[in-house]
């Protein structure tokens, strides 16, 4: 399947990524819950986000995990919403995952505009 495999292969990528573009604990705990290792990973400036298509335009509508100081801010740029500033890095995981949206599956092959909202 086209779109497994290019989710796939973009998580190898960000899981490779060296300590100068990621923290390495970022993506190996996202990778580690199945609600976002179905996802497609983005990285920027740090920043571990989430797109539910996997073609640009993404769509941001996933939190979005920041390290900041000794813990974490998680965002949502679609609207900008604070989800919270946990502690841990698995806090952080957590509530990307207890604030997606309604009928969150696989990455689809397309851009936002295809992703189906419910």
């Amino acid at each position: 399947m086209l779109t497994a495999d290019t989710v796939d292969e973009q998580w190898k990528l960000v899981l490779g990524m060296g300590d100068g573009q990621i923290s390495a604990e970022i993506p190996r705990a996202a990778y580690a819950r199945l609600e976002l290792r179905q996802l497609y990973p983005l990285v920027s400036h740090g920043v571990l986000s989430f797109s539910r298509c996997i073609r640009f335009p993404w769509l941001e509508d996933v939190g979005t995990i920041y390290r900041r100081g000794e813990g974490y801010l998680v965002r949502r740029a679609s609207d900008g919403a604070t989800l919270g500033t946990p502690d841990t890095i698995e806090e952080a995981v957590d509530l990307i995952v207890a604030n997606l949206p309604a009928g969150t599956g696989p990455a689809i092959d397309g851009t936002a505009e295809d992703v189906p909202r419910g």
